[in-house]
């Protein structure tokens, strides 16, 4: 089984979002974490738009990076380049992995067009995440 590591900044939103469409994805071939290296809880605005494409990420916490540093992890996948530039280092021979999205939380306007933005970004991460899955995980087991 793999253990894979997704990292953001506040461990709010973008990652989040992926430790729900990557569990999902991997249904029981992978044991999915999410972390931040400056966490400030789980953004209602992720949990809401989550909860619209049938993933519930409402029981999800915002942990600390330094939190998995002993885990024996597969892959960290980093979802913003601050994150990716403060990773923490992990002994570990873990994969790492970067792709960059764009934080929904800084969109300017009212509840509704941060709303938009959350869909926008969810959507972006849904269809990464089941690539990721698909390639380093799903694939890999069917060539065990």
């Amino acid at each position: 089984m793999k253990n894979i590591l997704v990292l953001c900044t506040g461990n709010s939103a973008r990652s989040q979002m992926a430790h729900g469409y990557l569990h999902y994805f991997a249904g029981g071939s992978a044991r999915v974490y999410s972390a931040g290296v400056a966490p400030h809880g789980v953004n209602p605005l992720a949990i809401q738009v989550m909860a619209e494409d049938g993933i519930d990420i409402s029981h999800h916490t915002s942990n600390h990076a330094d939190e998995y540093t002993s885990l024996p992890l597969d892959y960290v996948i980093t979802v913003c380049d601050n994150a990716r530039e403060q990773c923490p280092l992990f002994p570990s021979t873990a994969k790492k992995v970067h792709h960059s999205f764009t934080d929904p939380s800084h969109a300017p306007g009212r509840t509704d067009d941060k709303l938009a933005q959350f869909r926008v970004v969810r959507d972006e991460i849904r269809a990464y995440s089941q690539q990721f899955i698909e390639d380093n995980v799903t694939s890999q087991a069917t060539h065990a």
